[in-house]
């Protein structure tokens, strides 16, 4: 078969799944259909419907695209079996019934912003950052009943930084993610793929670390864990959904704080976990048990963000406030 003959049904929804759909447009497959989330209403009053970054890009190209509510409604079901797609690729959209992902004749294969078994689930890529990894990867795997369960296609490794935040590893696994889904599509289409079960690859003594998705509170720091915790949290969520705190005041006021990046500082000391200490001009810095995190880059409820200098031009510390 040739890559033109080859039908492809595409389904994502933001800007990390527009690199692989690209790669495959421009690569010469023949993607048949685009499935994308409906319109979102943007805009101060919701007025205005926008179309998901991968619609954006679909439109451009003039491929067909399909935005259905529910992918269980019949009129939609009925509507993809007609297309007679050959493949399906899952990009950073949603759970799949099984009705939709066991429909081709090849299978439905996703791209997971991990490397498989480990970090499973909405938010890898964060978490992976989170708990201070310092490698990562991409994954294709064909779909099954669990999610992110299925048999391993192919994996690329990616090394993490320690300065690297959320945003950094997010661009790298895109860009590298569109490289592997061609590669796929092209293993699939020339009979080379030797798929592993995830189960193969678990040991004993292996630890799974979950992905789930992120909540606000999800994103509260705890300055009980220490320096090293702190930061790598701190740069686990920036720049988006970003860490947050509230610093107290000694009298009783709070104020909500999100840091977006910190430098950390060990060294001993006897100051009570969560105390803010400035020169106020400079530098402010929060003691937590092995030494301090210095912020760098942070936003109050209602401003912009802002670097550390021009966040204390403007903002009057109290003696004696805390984060907590």
């Amino acid at each position: 078969m040739e890559k033109k003959d080859l039908r492809i049904v595409y389904m994502g929804t933001p800007e990390f799944a527009v690199e692989s759909l690209k790669r495959l447009v421009e690569g010469g497959y023949n993607v048949v259909a685009v499935i994308t989330m409906p319109d979102k209403p943007m805009g101060r009053h919701g007025s205005v419907l926008q179309g998901s970054p991968v619609k954006q890009y679909a439109v451009s190209q003039g491929l067909k695209v399909l935005q259905p509510e529910n992918l269980k409604e019949e009129s939609f079901v009925e509507e993809l079996r007609s297309l007679q797609a050959d493949l399906q690729i899952v990009v950073a959209f949603r759970m799949l019934p099984e009705v939709v992902w066991n429909m081709p004749r090849w299978g439905t294969f996703n791209l997971h912003a991990s490397l498989l078994p480990q970090y499973r689930g909405a938010a890898p890529i964060n978490w992976a950052v989170m708990n201070g990894d310092t490698e990562t990867g991409i994954t294709t795997f064909f779909l099954k009943h669990e999610i992110d369960t299925g048999d391993i296609i192919q994996q690329v490794k990616v090394p993490i930084a320690d300065t690297d935040n959320v945003e950094m590893v997010y661009d790298k696994l895109m860009m590298l993610g569109g490289e592997l889904v061609l590669e796929t599509v092209d293993a699939i289409l020339n009979g080379t793929v030797k798929s592993i079960p995830q189960d193969e690859i678990i040991q004993p003594d292996t630890e799974l670390r979950p992905a789930p998705k992120i909540f606000k509170e999800t994103c509260r720091i705890d300055w009980s864990t220490g320096v090293k915790k702190v930061y790598d949290f701190v740069r686990g969520l920036s720049p988006y959904p970003a860490a947050w705190t509230e610093i107290k005041t000694p009298d009783g006021n709070h104020q909500v704080l999100k840091i977006f990046e910190t430098a950390k500082t060990f060294e001993e000391h006897e100051k009570t976990i969560g105390t803010m200490e400035t020169d106020g001009k400079t530098y402010l810095r929060v003691a937590v048990e092995d030494g301090y995190i210095n912020l760098l880059s942070l936003q109050i409820a209602g401003k912009k963000r802002m670097l550390i200098q021009d966040f204390l031009r403007g903002y009057r510390f109290v003696e004696g406030s805390s984060v907590e």
